[in-house]
């Protein structure tokens, strides 16, 4: 197929300002309410269940392995725990292995000296503040060593099913570049997707929009051609007006059942 130059590839598009239940201050997006559920229902014709892509075997292992993929790939993560969850999937484990051997087996990922550092200090403290079991809420997460806001709603949708919004580089540069949440700051992003993203499909929204960063609308160059919302987007570099064909994508591995 041909590349065919968007129309809208000239100038940015135009904000109209979208209200939502789930807040009262107005929300600048590109898109009208219609095309925002449009939009979010392709995506869930073409990963009705999407997965996220770290291996854990349980809601401390999920902690540790986010905590560990901050400016690292979700692959190298993989690669790394495997044999160490497989030594620690507990907290009592992982303290007993100490932070020399942890880091021993996290080293190929960046900034493993101090990440080691922090999965024994959020391990010693799950133990001593929580009894050895992950806490639910954001406000108690994102006391534990390593864990900020982001993988704090990773662990609360992935570990505990809330419906929550974790903003990655893939989701900050979408939500900017197709001028549908923008926002200066992850935080500004997230509430503003929260309050867009229609309820029915704001559980799984954080997924659709991380892999549709990591596979089609990549950083460097978006691979437009094979884009599903082609016709609706508004970014301003958009090279092709024509969408995809709508089909459901081969399934992702499938994470391991949660206790």
């Amino acid at each position: 197929m041909k590349n065919v130059k968007s129309k809208t590839a000239s100038a940015p598009a135009k904000s109209r300002t979208a209200t939502s239940g789930r807040g009262k201050k107005p929300v600048k997006t590109a898109y009208s309410r219609d095309e925002i559920e449009e939009i979010f229902r392709r995506f869930s014709i073409q990963r009705p269940e999407p997965k996220g892509e770290l291996e854990h075997v349980n809601p401390f292992t999920l902690v540790v392995a986010v905590a560990l993929s901050a400016q690292a790939t979700d692959a190298g993560v993989n690669k790394a725990t495997r044999a160490l969850f497989a030594a620690a999937d507990t907290p009592e484990k992982m303290v007993a292995l100490g932070e020399e051997t942890v880091r021993d087996y996290i080293k190929t990922i960046g900034l493993y000296r101090n990440k080691a550092k922090n999965v024994i200090a959020l391990s010693e403290k799950l133990i001593a503040d929580f009894g050895g079991e992950v806490p639910r809420t954001r406000e108690e997460l994102v006391t534990l060593p390593g864990v900020g806001r982001k993988t704090a709603n990773v662990v609360m949708s992935m570990a505990f099913g809330e419906a929550t919004m974790a903003v990655d580089t893939h989701v900050f540069r979408i939500a900017n570049r197709l001028c549908l949440a923008p926002g200066k700051t992850p935080d500004e992003v997230e509430d503003n997707l929260m309050r867009i993203i229609p309820d029915h499909y704001l559980y799984h929204a954080h997924h659709w929009l991380i892999l549709h960063g990591r596979y089609c609308c990549k950083a460097r160059k978006p691979e437009c051609l094979r884009c599903v919302i082609a016709d609706i987007c508004k970014a301003a570099e958009k090279t092709n007006a024509i969408p995809a064909p709508l089909v459901e994508l081969p399934q992702q591995f499938m994470d391991p059942p949660l206790p």
